[in-house]
Formats: C-alpha cells, sequence, structure tokens
C-alpha cells in the first residue's frame, strides 16, 4: 500500500485522494505549509516574498501509521487523518500547528459542517486554477492584529472580515500577528478576504493554484516580528532627510509656484527637508516627464533647491492613456495590463493635453521588460535632473469599476496576483535607483504587498477625508501596517478631502493631526484644500468651486503652515522645531527597525505585553520604547484619559509629574499639546 506520510527534502509530505500537502521548516521556529489538489507535488509561489531559509537546525520528522508530526525548533505541526461520518470524503488529513515545547494548539484546520466545506476547500475554476478556502478553528480570546493598513478602525481584528483587495487607503499585506504567540502571512498574491470571526478563521483566494501560508512561534510580538523579518527582508537604512518635515499639497503647478514657497520657508527661518511635486505636472499618463511650459528647467529647480537644503519628490503613476506618445509602442511590445474581454483599458480619468476625460491603463509591472521600460523613462526624464525619490502613487492599481477578475498581466488573471502588482512595481523603481547609483532614494508609496519593506518604502495612508473619524483610523491604520513589517508609514497631515482652511471645525482638527504627525515616522503636510476664495458650505458638503477636470489641473487651497493664521502659525512652527528635537530619537528608531524589525509606531502591548489593557489600546502607542503618545481624537477637548501600562514608572513630558504604571489617568490637553509620556528615566527634548 502506498504509504500517505512520507519524508522528504527535509519536510513533511502528505499525498491523499489526489492532494499533496507539504510542510517544510523556513527559518528557525517557523514553517511553510503548502498544498495543492490533483498533483503530485506544490509549486513555487506565482510572487515569492518569501526569503530561502538559511541554513540551521534540521526538522525532524516522525511518522507513526496514518499520523505524522514535523518539529522545528519552538514549532511543530501535525497531520492526521480525521474520520467524518456522514461527509461526503470519509477521511481526510487535518492539519494541527501547536508549540514543541509546550503542546499549545497555535492553528488547527476545521470545517464548519460534516458535508463540507472542507478545512481545505478547493473549487475549481478552469484550468489548474481554483477558488480556496482555508478554514481555522477560533481560538477563544484570542486577538489579532496587522493585515496591513485597514481603515476600519478597529484595534483588534477578531470580529472584523474584510477584503483582500489593494485599494486607496486599504492596503493589503496579509500577515497577522496573534496575541497567541504566532505570526501568520498567507502568501498569495491572489484577491479575496480574510474573516477573523468568533466561530472560525477563514482565508480565501478568489484564484489560485494552490494553498501557501507561512507560521512562525515566538515568545512576544518584538520575536515574531523579528522572525517575520528574517522571512520576508528588512528595511535598510533610512536616509537622515527623510526624517525631517516634508511640505506638500494638492497641488503646486509651476516650477516658480514650487519654488516661492521653499524660498518662504527658508526665509522664515523654518525646517524643510523635502518639497513635494504631485501629479499632473506631466504631459500626458504614461509619459513620465515634465510638461515643459510649467516647469521649464528642472535642473535650475534642483540646484536651488539643493543650495537651500531642500530634497525632491516627484509623483509617479503606473497609469498610460491611450493619446500619450508610448501607448503603442508599450502596447505592441505587450507592456500593459489587459482586459480579459473588451476594451484594452481599464479606467477613465481626467488627463492634460488634451484637458478631457480618457482612456487609461496601467502599464503591466509583473512583466520585468515592462518594469525596465517604465524605469527606463524615468530615468531619463527625472533622475538625470538630479530627482532619486518618487512618489509611487495609484500603485494599487486602482481599477474602476474594481473587478481583478477582468484583467490579464504577464503572470495571470488579476484574481490570481493583482495584490502582488505594487510590490513589483515598487522592486522595478528601486532596481532602477541602485543601478543608477541612488541606492538611498526614497519611494513614497500608495501600496505595498508583504516583502515590499526590504525595498525601502514609506507607506502612506492614501486619500483620507479631513474628519475626526477618519483621524482616529489612522492611528489604528499606523499601527497595523507597522505590525506587518512596514514601519516606514505616514498619513496626510490634516487628512487629504474635503478640508476648509479657513473653517474652525477644520482648523482645530489640524492642529490635532500636525501633533500626531510630528509623532509619526514620516511627518508630511498633504491635502487638497478647498480653494480659499469659496464660501463656507451651507449644507456642510464642502465643494471645490469647478468641474472635474479643472479640479484635478488647478491648485487646492493654500496649505503651508503659515496659511491659518497666526494663532495656528505660532502651533505650526513650535512643533516644526519640536520634530527638529526628535529626529535622532526618531534615527534611533528607524536603526532599530531595520535591525530586528521592531517597529517606530507600535502599539503598547509591543513593549507591555504583560500588560491586558494594552492590547486594546486603540487611540495611543509608543514611538520608540521610551515615549508613550496620546493624541487627542475628539473635537473640542482640552483632557483625554490614557491608560499607562504595568510594568513602568511614568513621566509627563511637558509638566514633569510623575505616574505609577497600570492605571489610566485624566491628561490636560490644551490646544498646542498633545499627551505624551516618558518611560523610566528617559529623557528626551520635548521641551525646547
Amino acid at each position: 500500500m502506498t504509504p500517505i506520510h512520507t519524508e522528504e527534502a527535509g519536510g513533511l509530505v502528505c499525498r491523499f485522494a489526489g492532494e499533496v500537502l507539504r510542510i517544510e521548516p523556513w527559518g528557525p521556529d517557523a514553517l511553510r505549509i503548502r498544498a495543492r489538489p490533483n498533483a503530485r507535488d506544490v509549486l513555487p509561489g506565482r510572487v515569492e516574498v518569501l526569503l530561502p531559509p538559511a541554513p540551521g537546525a534540521a526538522a525532524t520528522v516522525a511518522i507513526a501509521g496514518e499520523t505524522a508530526r514535523i518539529t522545528h525548533g519552538r514549532i511543530a505541526a501535525e497531520i492526521r487523518m480525521q474520520i467524518r461520518l456522514g461527509a461526503e470524503v470519509k477521511r481526510e488529513p487535518v492539519l494541527r500547528i501547536f508549540r514543541a515545547d509546550t503542546g499549545e494548539t497555535l492553528l488547527e484546520e476545521a470545517r464548519g459542517h460534516f458535508a463540507g466545506p472542507a478545512p481545505r476547500a478547493f473549487k475549481a475554476i478552469a484550468g489548474d486554477s481554483w477558488r480556496l478556502e482555508a478554514s481555522f478553528a477560533a481560538q477563544e480570546g484570542e486577538k489579532l492584529y496587522g493585515l496591513g493598513q485597514p481603515q476600519h478602525g478597529c484595534l483588534d481584528l477578531k470580529g472584523v472580515s474584510t477584503t483582500l483587495v489593494q485599494q486607496n487607503t486599504h492596503v493589503v499585506i496579509p500577515f497577522v500577528l496573534s496575541s497567541r504567540n504566532y505570526g501568520f502571512l498567507w502568501h498569495n498574491p491572489a484577491t479575496g478576504r480574510a474573516e477573523f470571526a468568533r466561530n472560525i478563521t477563514r482565508w480565501t483566494a478568489d484564484a489560485t493554484a494552490q494553498l501557501d501560508y507561512w507560521i512562525t512561534a515566538g515568545d512576544g510580538p518584538r520575536d515574531i516580528l523579528s522572525r517575520y523579518a528574517d522571512a520576508t527582508g528588512h528595511s535598510p537604512a533610512f536616509p537622515g532627510w527623510a526624517s525631517g518635515f516634508w511640505q506638500c499639497k494638492l497641488r503646486y503647478r509651476t516650477q516658480e509656484e514650487l519654488l516661492s514657497v521653499a524660498r518662504e520657508y527658508k526665509a522664515r527661518g523654518l525646517p524643510l527637508s523635502c518639497i513635494v511635486i504631485d501629479f499632473f505636472h506631466w504631459t500626458r499618463m504614461g509619459e513620465w516627464k515634465f510638461d515643459p511650459a510649467e516647469w521649464p528647467d528642472p535642473d535650475a529647480m534642483m540646484a536651488e533647491l539643493r543650495a537651500m537644503g531642500v530634497e525632491t519628490m516627484v509623483s509617479i503613476w503606473p497609469t498610460v492613456q491611450s493619446n500619450a506618445e508610448t501607448w503603442s509602442e508599450m502596447r505592441e511590445a505587450g507592456f500593459l495590463m489587459r482586459t480579459e474581454r473588451g476594451a484594452p483599458v481599464t479606467n477613465v480619468y481626467p488627463d492634460k493635453h488634451p484637458l478631457a476625460l480618457h482612456y487609461c491603463t496601467y502599464y503591466d509591472a509583473t512583466n520585468p521588460d515592462a518594469r525596465r521600460y517604465v524605469w527606463g523613462k524615468a530615468r531619463d526624464n527625472y533622475v538625470k535632473h538630479g530627482i532619486a525619490n518618487f512618489w509611487i502613487d495609484s500603485c494599487e492599481p486602482e481599477l474602476r469599476p474594481n473587478h481583478p477578475e477582468q484583467v490579464r498581466l504577464a503572470l495571470g488573471n488579476g484574481a490570481e496576483v493583482l495584490n502582488a502588482y505594487p510590490h513589483l512595481h515598487i522592486q522595478g523603481f528601486r532596481e532602477g535607483l541602485v543601478e543608477a547609483g541612488h541606492p538611498d532614494g526614497v519611494l513614497l508609496v500608495r501600496s505595498a504587498w508583504a516583502g515590499s519593506q526590504r525595498h525601502g518604502v514609506i507607506l502612506w495612508s492614501g486619500d483620507v477625508w479631513s474628519t475626526w473619524r477618519d483621524f482616529r483610523a489612522q492611528i489604528t491604520a499606523g499601527l497595523h501596517a507597522g505590525l506587518s513589517g512596514l514601519g516606514w508609514w505616514t498619513t496626510d497631515i490634516g487628512g487629504f478631502y474635503e478640508g476648509i482652511g479657513k473653517d474652525a471645525g477644520f482648523r482645530e482638527l489640524l492642529v490635532r493631526w500636525f501633533q500626531f504627525g510630528v509623532f509619526s515616522p514620516v511627518c508630511r503636510l498633504h491635502g487638497f484644500r478647498v480653494p480659499d476664495e469659496l464660501p463656507l458650505p451651507n449644507d456642510g458638503v464642502p465643494t471645490y468651486g469647478d468641474d472635474t477636470f479643472r479640479i484635478f489641473t488647478a491648485t487646492g487651497g493654500a496649505n503651508e503652515v503659515w496659511s491659518y493664521g497666526e494663532a495656528l502659525e505660532r502651533i505650526f512652527v513650535d512643533l516644526l522645531f519640536l520634530r527638529e528635537r526628535m529626529r535622532p530619537y526618531i534615527m534611533a528608531q528607524f536603526a532599530e527597525h531595520a535591525r530586528s524589525g521592531a517597529p517606530v509606531m507600535r502599539p503598547l502591548f509591543f513593549d507591555f505585553p504583560a500588560d491586558p489593557a494594552c492590547w486594546d489600546a486603540a487611540d495611543s502607542y509608543m514611538l520608540g520604547p521610551d515615549l508613550l503618545v496620546a493624541p487627542v481624537v475628539e473635537p473640542g477637548a482640552t483632557a483625554r484619559p490614557v491608560h499607562l501600562p504595568a510594568g513602568a514608572r511614568w513621566r509627563c513630558a511637558w509638566t514633569g509629574a510623575e505616574h505609577p504604571g497600570g492605571r489610566c489617568i485624566v491628561a490636560e490637553a490644551p490646544l498646542d499639546r498633545i499627551p505624551l509620556f516618558l518611560r523610566d528615566d528617559a529623557v528626551l527634548p520635548i521641551t525646547a
């Protein structure tokens, strides 16, 4: 009789009823699990972000009849044959993953009903593609974190159901950290869904060739994040200039307008590390070059900015409109994303020359030749002028309507691979920068995937609204991003949409958001402000005063630190210099993140896992190990409750008042002050 279980290449393989299930050691205390129906063996990942594991101690495989076990350090997995009376298949192999040292279950496959679907449910679509559901038993009291950058505002993901589809503001990095001391990576670029219900945990892939995930056991969040960074790549060293203040708005229309803002910052003696050139500086989407009518001398512009000590970043979109000079060449070369049926376009969007709605599509970032082509345009039209920092915008890609199964790429149907699009697009730019002699060039991205941190990217939270609700959600968005490996993170200070500069309510929100931005990993002022000359709305719904075409080619309202009146200017200037004083501390946290994977901005439980209240603290966080930050997130508030974690002494950074840990206090928070607490004997330059 053919054996069900075999030991192969240091791993455990189970073949039963046409399915192959392979479990391999993949880094210290970690396993990779793959399964494929109708096959003798599994495949490499469609997009491999797991790095080859370094040589280490071998796993131990033990087979006893129809039960088999693989043990690798602190983690072990067992496959046993499950008898299911009343099911369509009477026997099936079921997997349990547990701590090798304690026997505690970490993850266990489960059926919702004896008649199905199975724990690994493959539903044939066509050819070698399947719709996949992987179901696991829900564990009582478990809390989950990560999964990229969600906007639902929840810190604990237990009870959350969410799409695995890249969208503006909603970033999919399918890694979760569990309070049960394991980390789990859904190593699959397919679109789908993740559900963390009270009764079941379920991961869904809309179209895939196989099941593929990675799991590691650790002794706390810090240990687990370190293993994840080892497995998917560490961030490089963070460029020092990028820890300063960034000025940005939608949009500076001309070279002279941009320079005038930089000159004004310097004339006022204000810190300015970077000024950003937003979209529509180009001729047409997909030509990737400055419009000479508005940006006549980029070399002179860059020389003046360099003399002021100001870095520059330019917005790059992966879109190509059908009127672009590159369209025909790219289409004939197979460099454009295609639709499965119908016209070869995926979007309709305003663009210039002529000013109108245009059909456009995205270049195919899954095609390495297409990546090299697009990078070549960026190199020849930007890098040659001295610009080596790129704002990788709209890189989800942003399909309208969002039907991934309707598009075709070199690596497969969109439903199979589209979540990895931003990762591959980013990879092309990083490889190009290295080849061009600019390995430290900064990439600001609107989307990313597992492993993108190794390409040195700053994730920002996308086009969020200027509301208190959205502001609150940015705290948890940044925390989840850091727990997903993306420690370089930022948000649009003030939000992107519908900020009215002369509205008192927005001004209060902007101050509180600016305070949060100063104590975020990256500090960047950005937004599409309602033009200043427009009246306040009577119905509460702001207008930009023009049609869609003009909105995107015009400039929004002013968005510099002096744009909101003298009272706010004084607050913002104090905050700018506070950020300057904090830069050495922040740079030290970036260095630690590169070394160990520890997020710069992290939940309280990361440093204080023994305090149960820290696992639910969604509106405060640690910036590095020594500073607790508690943003004010309610309008009109001049005080707020703050939980001070047990296991440390705490000192108000403003008053010096000391508090024991393990209790909640009420912190004073006038408009010009964000509650900050120093741990134990830490000394930071909060006050001048």
